[in-house]
């Protein structure tokens, strides 16, 4: 389960600034805000949470694929979703 998790993150993140979006996204969405609520600042937690989501979306503009929880949204809506970049032979077939 892990390894197919990483094989399709790999193949979802190819693009060098989508990388680089997530590479400071990430971060900021999961570390940071632990950092904010320890110091009892929920304002800049949720801040820095919000924020590190907006990097990695804009990393998956650049990609040209949707983000995994856009994925997820639209599976379950019915609509029409890109999993992979057109670098990247789309398996999901749903364009």
């Amino acid at each position: 389960m892990l390894g197919r998790f990483l094989s399709n993150y790999i193949e979802r993140h190819q693009n060098r600034t989508n990388q680089l979006f997530h590479l400071v996204g990430l971060p900021v969405t999961f570390i940071v805000p632990v950092v904010f609520l320890i110091q009892q600042q929920p304002w800049w937690a949720l801040g820095s949470f919000v924020l590190g989501y907006v990097l990695q979306f804009i990393g998956h503009a650049f990609e040209g694929n949707d983000a995994g929880e856009m994925i997820l949204i639209k599976k379950l809506l019915g609509k029409p979703y890109r999993e992979f970049g057109p670098g990247v032979k789309d398996s999901s077939a749903n364009d």
